[in-house]
């Protein structure tokens, strides 16, 4: 198991993770340090415990909205996909009707 440092709010943080994470890691803990900078420049400095809640908050409320944003191109697509589902039924039945009346014209003459 690997050991990454990361560096969140002028503090460091001894973080194991699995071998080959800690890029990714590493990415992560610069990510919760950039937030928390930007909490930090607008409502000054706060204890740490707090800036930690207003951090994680900020975090949920971002993966809250992509969360939302997902369900909504899930639902557009479900829509499309339904849409195009009816145009194929309904170009389907259009030229089952064709060949129905064809061969009711074809009982006619004969």
């Amino acid at each position: 198991m690997a050991q990454v440092t990361v560096t969140i709010n002028g503090r460091d943080y001894q973080v194991a993770c699995d071998d080959g994470q800690e890029s990714h890691l590493q990415r992560l803990g610069q990510y919760v340090d950039k937030r928390a900078g930007e909490l930090t420049a607008a409502v000054g400095t706060v204890d740490a415990s707090r800036l930690l809640v207003m951090t994680s908050l900020l975090l949920a409320d971002e993966l809250s909205d992509l969360y939302a944003e997902m369900e909504s191109l899930k639902a557009d697509a479900g829509v499309a996909a339904r849409m195009e589902a009816d145009e194929i039924l309904s170009e389907s039945i259009e030229n089952l009707a064709l060949r129905i009346e064809t061969i009711a014209e074809s009982l006619e003459q004969s």
